[in-house]
């Protein structure tokens, strides 16, 4: 697929299909208590160039009992579509997936750095490749997409529901005292009790559970190391 851009006379068309393909996710989405929560978690984000035509991607595996991360893989790929709300898989999906899918230590869930459920069709960036990849995921946004809430009490653990059209969509959840709340909804294999679970369970002392917050400063090494030696055009990739 070569970027696009609004105005390309296929762009109605494409999003058909993007609706469509996060409609056939959905009803492959699976709403199930883990179990006991997996001692190892995997964490995925991805930043980009300066021009947006490049995507720096990277997974790592946290370990939750010795607090430490096991393993980080990278990818780097063209960014081929230009960002549209609501279909950000589409657009950050592929690097997302081809770091995740280097990782040889195992893990027993993934932290995305975005939403699953709590999207306009149920299937954000972390419901879409966490059932692509058919692993629990979940995904915790540091701000809100859509749906509406109250603000959780100030300490660390506390929860309000995010609702969207009277149906619950995520939690807001406190996951450090006083410090402003984040975003987590189902992404697949895992419920929302297990997700929130998940989340504060594998935080330390910052807001952002430790897999999305170390993948984040994996991402930031990687954009700038590119930035010293020139990042590559999407046709030398």
């Amino acid at each position: 697929m070569t970027l696009r851009g609004k105005s390309d006379p296929g762009w109605s068309a494409l999003v058909a299909e993007w609706k469509a393909t996060q409609a056939r996710l959905r009803e492959r989405m699976v709403v199930a208590p883990l179990e006991p929560l997996p001692r190892f978690v995997a964490g995925a984000d991805c930043a980009f160039s300066p021009d947006k035509r490049t995507i720096f991607a990277a997974a790592v595996v946290y370990d939750r009992e010795t607090r430490r991360i096991v393993e980080v893989t990278h990818a780097t790929r063209p960014a081929e579509i230009p960002y549209v709300p609501g279909f950000l898989s589409f657009r950050e999906g592929p690097a997302i997936k081809q770091a995740i899918g280097a990782l040889q230590h195992e893990f027993g869930a993934i932290l995305f750095d975005g939403h699953g459920f709590a999207h306009p069709r149920r299937c954000g960036i972390a419901s879409h490749l966490a059932i692509e990849l058919d692993k629990p995921g979940v995904g915790v946004g540091k701000s809100r997409f859509i749906g509406a809430h109250g603000m959780p009490a100030s300490r660390a653990g506390a929860t309000t529901p995010l609702c969207d059209g009277g149906e619950q969509i995520g939690a807001v959840l406190r996951t450090q005292a006083g410090i402003r709340p984040v975003f987590v909804s189902i992404g697949h294999r895992v419920d929302l009790t297990s997700a929130v679970r998940l989340v504060l369970a594998c935080c330390t002392r910052y807001r952002i559970p430790e897999p999305t917050r170390q993948a984040d400063i994996e991402v930031a090494k990687l954009k700038r190391d590119q930035g010293r030696t020139g990042i590559l055009s999407p046709s030398d990739l």
